[in-house]
C-alpha cells in the first residue's frame, strides 16, 4: 500500500517552519485537560486512561538509560493493536499523532514508529539519535515502517519495530530492504543496514508535515 509513496515522498525541499514546529511540540510536552475532554468524548474513559498512563511513563522515567527507554518505549507502543488505516481511519494513508494512536489503541506500522519516536523525543532522547525509516518488509513484500536508534555515530542502529518485539541490531534484520529514513533534521537514502547518504531536508514529506501541524495546533491530538 505505501510503496507507490516513496517516489512522491523523496523530494528534497524544505521550509525552516517545520523544524519550529517540531521544536515547539517536543520541547513543551504537557497533555491539556481540554485535550483529555476531547479524547473522553472521542474515544470514552479507558482512552483517557490509556493517555495518562503514557505521560506518567514519560515523566517517571526521564533518569532512565537510553536503552531502559527504548526498552520501556517500545515494548509499551507494541502492545497496542495493530489496524490498518482504511479499516482504522477510513483513508488509504494516514499518520497519526501518539495521541491519536494511544486513545484508539492501534494504529499501522507508521503510527507505531511515530509514537515511539515522540515519546523518545519526550524522554529527552537526542533528536540525531532517532529516524523514522521506510523500509521494504522481504517477508511481507511490501514497504513498512520501523524506528532506528543510533549511538554512537556510525555504530550499527537499533530497529525498533512493531513485527519482531525484541530491539535488535540493524544487521540481525536481513527481513528489511532500507530505503530511506528521515526526522526533522533531514533526508537520507538508506545504505545496506546503516544510516545512508544525507539528501537534504523534509519539506515536501506531505503527511510528515500535517501531522507535526496537527500535533502544534491541537496539542498532540
Amino acid at each position: 500500500m505505501l510503496l507507490y509513496k516513496w517516489h512522491k515522498l523523496v523530494i528534497l525541499a524544505v521550509l525552516f517552519s517545520i523544524i519550529q514546529i517540531c521544536q515547539s511540540v517536543t520541547n513543551n510536552f504537557e497533555i491539556l485537560d481540554s485535550t483529555l475532554t476531547d479524547v473522553r468524548n472521542k474515544y470514552g474513559d479507558n482512552a483517557v486512561s490509556k493517555v495518562k498512563t503514557w505521560k506518567k511513563i514519560i515523566d517517571s522515567n526521564q533518569g532512565k538509560s537510553e536503552q531502559e527507554k527504548l526498552e520501556l518505549v517500545n515494548g509499551f507502543i507494541n502492545d497496542l493493536q495493530f489496524v490498518d488505516d482504511i479499516i482504522h481511519w477510513g483513508k488509504v494513508d494516514y499518520w497519526a499523532t501518539p495521541i491519536e494512536t494511544l486513545a484508539s489503541n492501534g494504529g499501522d506500522c507508521e503510527d507505531f514508529s511515530i509514537a515511539k519516536y515522540f515519546t523518545l523525543k519526550a524522554l529527552n532522547v537526542p533528536e540525531e539519535r532517532l529516524r523514522l525509516v521506510y523500509v521494504k518488509s522481504l517477508k511481507l513484500n511490501q514497504a513498512h515502517m520501523v524506528l532506528t536508534y543510533t549511538y554512537p555515530p556510525g555504530s550499527v542502529p537499533l530497529v525498533l519495530d512493531n513485527l519482531v518485539h525484541t530491539i535488535e541490531l540493524a544487521t540481525n534484520r536481513a527481513d528489511l530492504l532500507p530505503v530511506y529514513s528521515f526526522n526533522v533534521e533531514g533526508l537520507w537514502l538508506a545504505k545496506q543496514r546503516g544510516n545512508g547518504q544525507y539528501m537534504g531536508n523534509t519539506g515536501h514529506l506531505n503527511l510528515w508535515q500535517e501531522l507535526l501541524h496537527r500535533m502544534k495546533t491541537n496539542n498532540g491530538k
